[in-house]
């Protein structure tokens, strides 16, 4: 009797263990794709992951402090390249300052020249897609 039990517990745990491996984000590839795409004379800054967990989650959202009189450059990869993940960044008062999606059309990236000193927001969300999973890449220049 405690050998089938033990066989079922096995059988249970490669079960869970399988399913949780194959809903992981590997933002990993999707970053150095975004590092070999950042413009030329920007500097690496920070990346993001942008692991929307299969659909579970429509809003990944990230903070960081920009300087004035800096521009910034914040380009997205992911499975299906660039469509379907919006990047959408707002100032300290939330108000949209830039956005990687318009006229129906994705771009690569976003190149904001900041006139503010303050905390700006980050937001990735995915539009009538089903990667949910990608990399992201921030850079300065001045």
């Amino acid at each position: 009797m405690k050998t089938i039990l033990y066989i079922f517990l096995l059988c249970i745990i490669s079960v869970v263990g399988t399913t949780n491996a194959q809903a992981q984000c590997s933002s990993d590839a999707y970053t150095e794709t975004c590092l070999s795409n950042l413009k030329d004379g920007f500097t690496f800054l920070k990346s993001f992951k942008v692991d929307g967990q299969g659909g579970a989650k429509q809003k990944v959202e990230y903070s960081y402090v920009f300087s004035k009189d800096t521009k910034y450059y914040i380009n997205v990869a992911g499975e299906g390249g660039v469509d379907g993940i919006v990047v959408t960044m707002y100032n300290s008062n939330r108000k949209l300052v830039a956005t990687n999606y318009a006229n129906g059309k994705f771009y690569p990236g976003i190149t904001y020249p900041c006139n503010a000193t303050g905390i700006y927001y980050i937001t990735f969300t995915f539009k009538d897609s089903k990667n949910y999973c990608g990399g992201s890449v921030l850079g300065f220049s001045r």
